[in-house]
């Protein structure tokens, strides 16, 4: 068992890494694997809305979005964070997550995944929910935890939030319980449903 994290940040080892951290302890004191992936701090292309990745079965631009998809695909978890911008993610996790989800969504699909965000004072719950519809979108169980996940930076040291690393602690908890229980159920041939998916435009 093995759970991806993706940290958004702009900065390697800042608080969005800190908020991870605590998450990945968890996971791993419960038996579960963890990598953390890094996007770095270099432009990140937005999607090209070219529809290569149809005919590649990947993103025409290779850079660290195929990375994240392949390594993805081994992976039975997720969890991506990020800073609070003006109420939202960072953009650099965004353009990350529509090219990542667009080019190689079956490599998330049915999978748990968590957001956590990171403020200094607001936003967060708003970030959090732009990052969880790419999860709703890709029929995976969303993990929550014991308040929304979500931690504050307190001058650069989230472990001042007593109350948000355990909100971090307590999605590493829950997510290795639901992956666990996936794990059970697969062993004894209950399998994730196919859906049937008709896309529309509305009519007039």
């Amino acid at each position: 068992m093995k759970v991806l994290l993706i940290n958004g940040s702009s900065r390697e080892a800042g608080s969005t890494a800190a908020a991870l951290g605590e998450v990945a302890k968890a996971l791993e004191a419960e038996g579960v694997m963890t990598e953390t992936v890094f996007i770095g701090n270099k432009p990140i292309a937005d999607c090209l809305a070219c529809g290569k990745c149809r005919e590649l079965k990947k993103c025409v631009i290779n850079d660290i979005v195929n990375e994240i998809t392949e390594k993805a695909r081994e992976c039975d978890g997720f969890v991506f964070g990020s800073p609070v911008y003006y109420a939202h993610p960072s953009a650099r996790l965004l353009a990350v997550m529509d090219r990542a989800f667009y080019s190689g969504k079956d490599a998330f699909m049915f999978k748990p995944a968590a957001a956590v965000t990171v403020a200094r004072r607001a936003g967060t719950t708003a970030s959090m929910d732009v990052i969880n519809k790419y999860f709703t979108i890709s029929s995976m169980p969303v993990v929550s935890s014991t308040y929304w996940n979500q931690a504050f930076n307190c001058g650069g040291d989230i472990a001042q939030d007593i109350e948000g690393v355990q909100t971090m602690q307590n999605i590493g908890k829950n997510m290795s319980w639901l992956i666990k229980c996936i794990k059970l159920a697969e062993a004894n041939g209950i399998t994730h449903p196919v859906n049937d998916k008709t896309t529309t435009n509305f009519i007039r």
